[in-house]
């Protein structure tokens, strides 16, 4: 019964309900290396237990349209995730030479408790994990593998023109400037601070701008606490898309609360 098993195997259970929601297919590695009826080419599967080329076993192994993407290293309900992504870097790297791979390696890792998921990029500079809601479904994995990450796209970010150098005030482009370098060094938290009537409101939405046309970013949260604020930031943006004749403002996503 459920209630007896233990906290690892319940965590297992759940991951592997999890997997199959995103559009897995859930098999266990003796059956994998065994071969089916069904050519594993056109199928997206996970497989438990997978023995890796040093002999270790990975919990869990991705393949997107036959080829090895992925690995999820699993832990038991009630552990912590810090630091476990270190073990499943390793897995990554020690893929079987005669597995089907998209680069040779395994770009993608995750670490999960069921209750908890983290993934990895490994292609990124400077990878770290960060908490995600869900496992990515075989398309979200194809689209990742096609394209270079956000992350990647933001060391490549230009500097501004001389054309929107001429819109911004000196403190909105150093501002700008200084956020864009800050990024660009991989720091993951920054903070503008300028004066009352500098222009922030302005200066953020020429930011998201930049990241939604240019670092083909898929969304940005624009979080404000009063209502004019945020239409405040929806004219500016509105301005900023005309401008540009571009239909980036259907992909602003803004939250007033």
């Amino acid at each position: 019964m459920e209630q007896d098993l233990k906290p690892e195997q319940q965590a297992r259970e759940e991951i592997d309900k999890l997997l199959s929601l995103a559009g897995f297919e859930l098999r266990d590695f003796k059956d994998y290396a065994l071969g089916d009826s069904t050519p594993n080419a056109v199928r997206n599967l996970a497989i438990k237990e997978f023995i890796l080329e040093n002999g270790t076993k990975a919990d869990y192994m991705l393949f997107v349209k036959g080829k090895a993407c992925g690995v999820i290293e699993a832990k038991k309900f009630s552990l912590s995730l810090s630091g476990s992504e270190n073990q499943a870097k390793n897995y990554a790297y020690t893929l079987p030479a005669h597995i089907p791979s998209f680069q040779g390696m395994l770009p993608f890792v995750y670490v999960s408790n069921a209750s908890e998921i983290y993934f990895t990029d490994l292609r990124e500079p400077n990878p770290r994990a960060r908490r995600i809601f869900a496992f990515h479904t075989p398309k979200e994995l194809l689209d990742k593998l096609s394209s270079t990450s956000l992350r990647d796209r933001i060391q490549h970010l230009p500097a501004l023109s001389s054309q929107d150098s001429k819109k911004l005030r000196d403190c909105q482009k150093d501002a700008i400037e200084g956020l864009e370098k800050s990024l660009k060094q991989n720091k993951q938290r920054a903070l503008i601070q300028m004066a009352t009537g500098a222009g922030k409101t302005f200066t953020a939405c020429n930011f998201a701008y930049r990241l939604l046309s240019i670092a083909k970013a898929k969304r940005i949260l624009f979080l404000v606490d009063r209502n004019n604020l945020g239409k405040q930031a929806k004219k500016n943006l509105i301005i900023s898309a005309q401008a540009q004749t571009s239909g980036i403002l259907a992909r602003f996503i803004m939250w007033c609360i």
